[in-house]
């Protein structure tokens, strides 16, 4: 919770802080198109390593990596730098999960829960990120509003965000010091040999990589610092107004995850994830198309409110269909996947902006759906061990 606090509360002012330190918006986007690469280099080494080294130790060390990040994203305003910073350091600009957290803590928790419980497990975890998340975007907007009327100039005010993002990171490694020893992976559960820590389940795993790649890079032209972008652009909106859209679109994607819980049990993991992405994906499409700012704040909330149905659901099959010793590096392969799709796109996106804002709706829509058809294709038959 005090992780995705901190992505929310990052993501609303990251592009906005980096226009005022005086990037162009191709500069920013390669910018964090690179924080999304270094993310995922880091997080494979990490993750690969974590059962052999430690989980709790590794956690630690992500939660380092924002500290750093954070730090010298509020001192310096030199790009190379900061580009340096990004590839090596942790940080969201999507507000969404990065780094080496969330396939450690998923080979953690499929350890220690029954197989039944483990989708709703992950629908849990998910919604207390989501409500985290827009817990962050909410204060962010306020506290940058609230400097700005006191007189702080804009460049102090979207600062304050970055060198908070850097305070989080020191008590998320203090609260990971007190997680328990009981998900530290078991020597006899260690596959033997094997690239990347696979054996068994590197097929599946390389195939779900690749679809999850495609749909991650779909969502990587709109991150949530995009779309506050776009929104600022097209309708001149206030910081604080910008938080509070997306604390809504945070809350509604929190509960659309919860649910996917009951849905999952009566229609299956991967029916649960396509037949609820594609109408998400639809929806993202028509949020350019609207004509005033309260349709288009309308079709985003409509969105977000089924858009996460598949994260807990896609989370709990890919733990279900590949062995137990091969979960973290299966969790980690496929994240970094994830990251390194979502890494590409964003340098797209910034790059053409100022030509075409509204375009990368229409393609990550078109792209995600893409991705739908293809998993649905390629795995309905594979079922996880629950639904045989």
């Amino acid at each position: 919770m005090l992780r995705m606090f901190a992505y929310g509360f990052l993501a609303v002012a990251l592009a906005l802080y980096l226009a005022r330190v005086g990037l162009d918006t191709s500069q920013i986007g390669w910018l964090i198109s690179l924080t999304l690469a270094g993310d995922a280099i880091v997080s494979l080494w990490i993750t690969i390593n974590a059962d052999r080294i430690g989980r709790r130790r590794m956690l630690i060390a992500g939660a380092v990596l924002m500290l750093v990040a954070g730090a010298i994203f509020a001192v310096t305003d030199n790009y190379i730098l900061l580009v340096v910073t990004a590839i090596i350091g942790v940080i969201s600009p999507s507000g969404n999960e990065v780094g080496p957290f969330l396939p450690i803590e998923q080979a953690a928790l499929t350890q220690i829960i029954p197989g039944d419980q483990r989708t709703r497990t992950f629908a849990w975890y998910n919604l207390l990120g989501s409500f985290s998340t827009a817990t962050g975007t909410l204060l962010s907007g306020l506290l940058v509003q609230v400097l700005k009327n006191a007189g702080v100039a804009d460049l102090a005010s979207y600062r304050s965000i970055v060198v908070v993002y850097a305070v989080l990171g020191v008590l998320l490694a203090l609260l990971f010091m007190f997680v328990s020893a009981g998900v530290e992976t078991k020597p006899a559960e260690q596959p033997a040999g094997g690239r990347f820590g696979l054996t068994k389940s590197r097929n599946i795993v390389t195939w779900l990589s690749a679809l999850f790649a495609l749909d991650s890079f779909g969502s990587g032209l709109v991150l949530q610092s995009f779309m506050a972008y776009w929104f600022k652009t097209k309708f001149d909106l206030e910081p604080a107004t910008l938080g509070s859209i997306f604390f809504a679109a945070n809350i509604l994607a929190g509960i659309s995850a919860l649910s996917a819980t009951w849905l999952a049990a009566r229609i299956g993991l991967i029916n649960t994830m396509v037949f609820t992405h594609i109408p998400s994906n639809i929806l993202l499409m028509l949020v350019p198309l609207m004509p005033t700012l309260p349709l288009a704040i309308l079709v985003l909330l409509m969105r977000f409110s089924i858009s996460q149905m598949d994260v807990p659901t896609r989370q709990s099959y890919v733990m279900a269909v590949v062995t137990p010793g091969e979960r973290s590096a299966a969790a980690g392969i496929t994240g970094i996947a994830r990251s390194v799709g979502g890494a590409l796109a964003p340098a797209l996106t910034w790059t053409f902006a100022s030509a075409f804002l509204s375009l990368p709706f229409i393609a990550a829509g078109a792209l995600k759906i893409i991705y739908d058809l293809a998993l649905y294709r390629g795995f309905v038959s594979v079922k996880p061990p629950e639904e045989k």
